[in-house]
């Protein structure tokens, strides 16, 4: 087994959570209790979160429920009733919503009477699945909930989360071809550093929250996932208290476990590339030598080797300035996002929810 997944095996028992209390002839509350696959987008999370699916026993819902990092913000203090009730009349014609599975009917009174936070709604809603699925156990898989981690171990003490990390290089290769995370306009000639510094800010924050969580908290690699499945599949389980029979799952393969989700798919050639090492043959030296004094530090802190001789690894004044004023800009955006009134106006086209119906629903 990769040295890295054993010694996240053996941080775990010494904390062990009373979560892994076993009930007198039964199994324990841990093999039942929901996981989260979190990570930095582009990180393997869906490839890890269909794994698991494919393992069998758990509800099958494929979609990110958004459950901390809109819904519970765009719709206010769920502790009041006519805030559930605006919550629920926009979830139910949301896709998150239909690919459910559900009636209304199956989750209406419990939201009503029960539900007081993001957390509670998840909860009601997946456990809504399972029954309907016959199974007894969730997970779930939003990337940007690893920012929310203390608050989701509040309101769902049982949760156990999976932060998966992977090569920030390849990351930030996948995540520039995308473009998601966009540079600032005067940064837009050095845009491949932007997700980098992305990557770094909030692999590092996953990493600290997650550890303030002890015994219920593990990171795997991605790199172990591909190239050491079997071994690595049987740490999560033990991990999470679930079969992840490593046959079943290929012979099952669902979603990204039978098509992978790849941000380099219909390039020729590059769609043959193993989806390990990507960065090498996507960026420059130069660039290569920028990232890294970016990233180089949590690449190392989380087992990667760096290619550029520690001599070389000197920062532009151009990119020190990028390492320092972007963290501030990600922890401004999502101070405004959480903490302000501009959460209530989150955009609702994230739910899945057609043009037409969130612009008026936004009246």
């Amino acid at each position: 087994m990769d040295s890295r997944v054993m010694e996240n095996a053996e941080a775990r028992g010494e904390n062990q959570p009373a979560s892994q209390a076993v009930a007198p002839g039964g199994p324990s509350v841990r093999s039942k209790a929901p996981v989260f696959v979190l990570g930095c987008g582009r990180s393997g999370t869906k490839f890890l979160y269909h794994t698991l699916l494919s393992a069998g026993g758990f509800a099958v819902y494929h979609a990110e429920s958004n459950a901390f990092n809109l819904l519970g913000l765009r719709f206010g203090n769920l502790a009041h009733r006519p805030n559930r009730r605006q919550l629920l009349d926009a979830y139910y014609t949301s896709k998150l919503f239909q690919r459910t599975g559900l009636d209304p009917k199956d989750i209406e009174d419990r939201v009503m009477e029960d539900c007081h936070n993001a957390g509670d709604f998840l909860r009601i809603v997946m456990e809504a699945v399972a029954r309907k699925q016959g199974v007894e156990r969730w997970a779930e898989s939003t990337p940007l909930h690893l920012l929310y981690l203390t608050l989701i171990k509040k309101v769902i003490p049982d949760a156990l989360v999976v932060h998966i990390i992977r090569d920030g290089r390849d990351v930030t290769a996948s995540l520039h071809r995308i473009g998601w995370i966009r540079p600032l306009p005067w940064d837009r000639s050095r845009a491949f550093l932007v997700p980098a510094i992305f990557w770094r800010w909030i692999v590092s924050k996953g990493r600290r929250y997650g550890k303030a969580l002890g015994g219920d908290y593990i990171e795997v690699h991605y790199e172990d996932l591909v190239q050491n499945p079997r071994d690595t599949l049987a740490c999560i389980g033990k991990f999470i208290e679930h079969d992840l029979d490593y046959d079943r799952i290929q012979q099952v393969a669902l979603g990204s476990v039978h098509n992978p989700n790849s941000s380099f798919r219909g390039d020729g050639k590059e769609t043959e590339a193993a989806t390990i090492g990507r960065w090498k043959r996507m960026f420059t030296s130069p660039q290569v030598r920028d990232i890294e004094s970016s990233i180089g530090n949590l690449l190392v802190d989380t087992g990667y080797a760096l290619e550029t001789p520690p001599e070389e690894l000197r920062s532009s004044l151009p990119v020190s300035f990028m390492n320092f004023l972007y963290p501030l800009y990600f922890d401004f955006k999502l101070w405004l996002k959480s903490d302000t009134p501009l959460a209530r106006i989150a955009d609702k086209g994230r739910m899945g929810i057609p043009e037409s119906d969130a612009k008026s629903g936004a009246k």
